[in-house]
């Protein structure tokens, strides 16, 4: 790459893609399914592994919807899964439509079934569960069951220390069979969002898809959009290596996998109890980062590690960054550059490299840094598998919550260290994600109208006129008429 002298020397532009017929064979986004065209199905699906044997107790958690019981939130993520494939980006819109959706339980001397009444019939084909959803629909069993008994409810885990956090965030992607060992340095985490264009989208596979001729695999936010589109390229080139067990893993929360239900290419799914934890588990797995073309929510993610790279601890940490898109997405990386560099300083902008229209030498980058990263932890003994060198400051681990009162109270100014003020922007970003896909959260807004976010009048400006960029762009939801901002910025 050229110097890091300002985005015109550090920004590749690419000639005009020639798409492989390979990877230009389904939509980015798709009109949803029409309700009243959507059929439901009735049926009983049986465990795999140790799910098939779970205690009294677990299983009393998992029926009850009272104080201290998971039915509400097992019933939100198993109809994620099982609404696989919708474009449908409102999580109260969903929950409407399979508002007769139940998960039951029952007992068997040879073990314990599911049973599902009011199911998306997507998820069947003849009768028979599709067998990728089968295996994430007990993914998300897995994870409630393991994260409320054998973390939240266990001593050993202090979720208000880093430590603590950092312990907890191991424990869940060990125990969802994430950490791989022996361990190579080729899990590279692809950003995006999920109401991306067409010819994004077509973008996201083609550098997908060279990740996977060079053999690396694939992790993402698991929803549509960015989030799907470098797993199906992906796909391609491990099988034109004939690699059989690429990894294609999807990291998302309760708060908003109904907005975002996990794309069929998924092949390993880890729910996390927070959007803070599963930002950590990101950083901790991933040895590389590409960042596509987003909204909001790319927009925190880009904070989040740009806030924990500028840690004074972590300046020598190799963690390689690349931001791309078609020569459509260069206007939206400037601005993201140039609100990188306003806000949190030249610092920040040398952490990552902005490549236009050249895929190919996207994946060569991302190599270049995984070598580098290789070398980095073999010097200093420490894992592939997971990185334990990292810094993260409490201030990125400490879960927010997205309420009127604390988007107000947010510091956003000049007076703040980079990595502080990163921290706080990367809140705002995320009570604007969380008005617009939770369904609490948009029932508190429509009560008490949009979230106020106050800063110094130089921030405050820079701030506003990105995000009416990203609602210019259509990037904050993919259908629905023209969006309605939940949030309204100090002028």
């Amino acid at each position: 790459l050229l110097p890091h002298a300002g985005l015109d020397q550090r920004l590749h532009r690419g000639v005009e893609l020639r798409h492989d017929r390979y990877l230009a064979d389904d939509p980015g986004q798709h009109t949803d399914r029409d309700p009243a065209l959507t059929t439901t199905v009735d049926a009983e699906v049986r465990p795999e592994g140790s799910l098939e044997v779970m205690s009294q107790l677990e299983v009393d958690q998992l029926r009850s919807s009272g104080e201290g019981g998971l039915y509400t939130l097992l019933r939100r993520c198993m109809l994620a899964v099982l609404n696989s494939g919708s474009q449908m980006d409102d999580t109260r819109a969903v929950l409407q439509r399979f508002e007769k959706f139940e998960v039951g339980f029952i007992q068997r001397d040879r073990g314990l079934k599911v049973s599902l009444k009011g199911a998306p019939g997507d998820a069947f084909v003849d009768g028979k569960m599709i067998r990728g959803t089968r295996e994430l629909l007990f993914a998300v069993l897995r994870d409630i069951v393991f994260t409320r008994n054998e973390i939240v409810e266990d001593s050993r885990f202090d979720l208000g220390t880093g430590e603590g956090t950092t312990n907890a965030v191991f424990h869940i992607l060990r125990n969802a069979r994430l950490l791989l060992t022996p361990a190579d340095v080729d899990v590279v985490v692809c950003w995006g969002g999920h109401a991306i264009g067409r010819d994004e989208y077509d973008y996201t596979k083609l550098v997908g898809y060279e990740l996977g001729l060079r053999g690396l695999n694939v992790c993402t936010g698991c929803g549509p959009g960015a989030m799907k589109g470098p797993m199906k390229g992906a796909t391609i080139g491990h099988a034109k290596q004939r690699i059989r067990n690429g990894r294609y893993i999807g990291i998302t929360e309760p708060g908003i996998i109904a907005a975002e239900s996990p794309n069929p290419i998924v092949n390993s799914l880890v729910i996390m109890p927070d959007m803070e934890k599963r930002l950590e588990a990101f950083v901790r797995i991933g040895h590389g980062i590409i960042v596509f073309p987003g909204g909001v929510g790319t927009a925190e993610e880009i904070l989040y590690l740009l806030g924990v790279l500028l840690h004074p601890d972590n300046a020598e940490q190799p963690l390689p960054m690349v931001m791309t898109g078609p020569a459509s997405s260069e206007a939206y990386f400037r601005q993201i550059d140039e609100f990188v560099g306003q806000t949190l300083g030249a610092e920040a902008q040398k952490r990552y490299s902005i490549i236009i229209g050249e895929p190919a030498e996207v994946a060569r980058e991302i190599a270049r840094g995984l070598a580098a990263v290789h070398n980095f932890r073999s010097r200093h003994g420490d894992a592939y598998y997971f990185n334990w060198r990292l810094s993260i400051d409490r201030h990125f681990q400490e879960p927010f919550q997205a309420t009127h009162a604390h988007m107000q109270a947010l510091q956003i100014s000049e007076d703040l260290a980079p990595h502080e003020l990163a921290a706080n922007l990367r809140r705002a970003f995320s009570g604007i994600v969380s008005g617009n896909v939770r369904d609490d959260t948009a029932a508190a807004i429509e009560q008490h109208g949009p979230f106020h976010i106050n800063g110094s009048a130089r921030i405050m400006s820079l701030l506003d006129d990105l995000l009416a960029s990203f609602v210019a762009q259509k990037r904050m939801k993919i259908a629905g008429g023209a969006y309605q901002p939940c949030y309204e910025v100090a002028s």
